[in-house]
């Protein structure tokens, strides 16, 4: 075999591997929404259930909604898959004090002065100013950290993960944890932070994070056609009824966003695989 018979022997092989690899990305794409066209070419919008959809008269394809006319859109499309649905269990977010009044006793404190989790989120909390994360506004796991290890005598964490941790540790980790939850509750409320292309935003849905189960992942998922993760589901909703494009999993406002929905079922227990 001469040497050119090898170079194209060889580049046959990784043409080969490519296509491979081509195909087996393509066996992974999720499948999407096909929703009714519109002889008038309205806007049309989706729930994320595939099938629910509504035409929105006055407004073309690729226009922006506002955000009271978003809100009426998904309203009415809610609506009409309750409608559709009625026997269908919706879960509305228990407030966290009745979750955690059902919840089993935690053991006690080794350190009872200190914050040993940090609390739920607020049963309607209020959206946070838009383009703004909390994280700049009060102690982080970073700075919280350096600052408090600057103070002479301070009874700083250092360098053991578990045991040799201070009440003021536990504080900061509450208090960087809470503005990571408060992170996620700003994008979840914001389609601009979503990159939504007609104004809807994950609220509108699902008010307060109701009806997202995060305690059931992984779970078979009709839509996907597999087993999900939340996140999966979060960007399958990002994609189709918010109209953006989906957040990478080490995205930070992937991460807030599983944060604030955790934190909204605190004290739940754990089911994965629930429908």
């Amino acid at each position: 075999m001469n040497h050119r018979t090898k170079l194209l022997t060889g580049l046959c092989a990784l043409l080969s591997a490519l296509s491979g690899v081509a195909l087996a990305t393509g066996s992974d794409a999720l499948p999407q929404h096909t929703l009714p066209p519109s002889k008038n070419r309205n806007l049309v919008l989706g729930l994320c259930d595939g099938e629910t959809a509504l035409e929105v008269k006055g407004v073309k394809e690729g226009e922006k909604l506002s955000h009271g006319q978003a809100l009426d859109v998904t309203q009415q499309l809610m609506r009409e898959w309750r409608r559709k649905n009625p026997d269908a269990r919706w879960d509305d977010t228990p407030a966290p004090s009745a979750v955690l009044a059902q919840a089993p006793t935690p053991p006690p404190s080794p350190h009872p002065q200190g914050p040993r989790s940090p609390p739920a989120v607020p049963p309607t909390p209020q959206k946070p100013s838009a383009g703004k994360s909390n994280r700049e506004n009060g102690p982080n796991a970073s700075s919280g950290a350096s600052g408090m290890a600057a103070q002479k005598g301070a009874d700083v964490q250092a360098g053991h993960t578990y045991g040799a941790f201070s009440e003021r540790d536990e504080q900061i980790w509450a208090a960087s944890t809470q503005a990571f939850v408060e992170e996620g509750n700003r994008v979840f409320h914001d389609a601009d932070a979503l990159g939504s292309t007609v104004a809807v935003s994950c609220d509108m849905c699902h008010p307060d994070a109701a009806n997202t189960h995060p305690e059931t992942y992984p779970k078979y998922q009709v839509q996907l056609g597999r087993v999900a993760m939340l996140r999966d589901m979060i960007n399958w909703c990002i994609e189709n009824p918010v109209r953006g494009k989906p957040l990478a999993d080490n995205d930070p406002k992937m991460r807030a966003m599983e944060a604030f929905i955790y934190a909204k079922r605190k004290g739940v227990p754990l089911e994965f695989g629930k429908h």
